[in-house]
């Protein structure tokens, strides 16, 4: 894992184990507000340690973004501090979380010691402000990579902690792609001097509306050439000629796994239009 600092006392954590997901730090003289907490423990552990380290008040606040497993499960390794999230994320975490993790430890014996932990402080509607040692953010409901996902607005820096509403290339199997260019348009709408994506490359200010833009005509074209393929009575081993190029998005980014994250769409797309058509 590696860390940038991006301002006096805000960081990102970059994994190396997982699909470059994304966590953040934020020092304050009252202690750290720590967003999302990686998936696998000796990563977890390397920012529990960075915040013992340089918070004399460790960590106050854990902002889970979603439910998503590769953003809560570092989450116990900060136990004094409040837990804050969606209520929806906190329904799904008592939901599914729990099987998931058993599911995930027998699979990946490195995670056998991580417990879940449920947030102790959430909001249902529009936004929430959260304050600490001079820092204010806006917590934000983005939904459309998932219905609990969050953002955080670190307002004075106007720098947006994404999580996964902003990745290289969307991904809508949890969600729903209208939804997601929904709040795309309102990231976009914010004047924000640097976007840190859930997964991936942090975005500057120049470059914001670009990046934002390509993920919306992404998000349109996979409807249309999902919905041209099925008029045209295409299989499901047939949509595997729709490109993640042919609708916009280069195959490159996070070491390719954008190219899995596009067949997922696409067969998402495909199981919805079927299921509605009774097929």
């Amino acid at each position: 894992m590696y860390y940038d600092r991006i301002s006096e006392d805000i960081y990102v954590f970059t994994s190396s184990l997982y699909a470059q997901v994304t966590a953040g730090v934020i020092l304050t003289a009252e202690g750290a507000i720590v967003i999302d907490t990686m998936p696998f423990p000796s990563e977890a552990r390397e920012i529990a340690d960075f915040v013992a380290r340089r918070s004399p008040n460790g960590a106050r606040y854990i902002i889970l973004s979603h439910y998503h497993a590769d953003h809560v499960y570092g989450a116990c390794l900060f136990p004094a501090a409040e837990v804050v999230a969606h209520a929806r994320c906190r329904q799904l975490l008592i939901e599914r979380g729990q099987a998931g993790l058993d599911k995930a430890k027998a699979q990946t014996p490195d995670l056998g010691g991580l417990k879940l932990r449920l947030p102790t402080m959430v909001f249902e509607d529009g936004d929430m402000t959260l304050r600490l040692g001079g820092k204010t953010l806006q917590l934000l409901h983005m939904p459309g990579h998932s219905n609990d996902l969050i953002v955080t607005h670190v307002k004075d820096e106007r720098i947006l902690f994404a999580s996964d509403a902003v990745m290289p290339a969307p991904h809508i199997v949890d969600g729903d792609p209208l939804i997601l260019i929904e709040s795309l348009r309102k990231i976009k709408a914010m004047n924000l001097e640097l976007i840190i994506e859930g997964h991936g490359e942090m975005i500057l200010r120049g470059e914001i509306s670009e990046a934002l833009s390509s993920n919306i005509k992404y998000l349109e074209a996979i409807q249309a050439r999902v919905a041209k393929a099925i008029a045209a009575g295409k299989t499901r081993e047939e949509l595997a000629e729709i490109t993640i190029e042919s609708c916009g998005k280069s195959r490159i980014a996070l070491n390719g796994l954008v190219q899995r994250l596009h067949a997922e769409n696409i067969l998402a797309l495909y199981n919805q239009a079927m299921a509605k058509a009774g097929q």
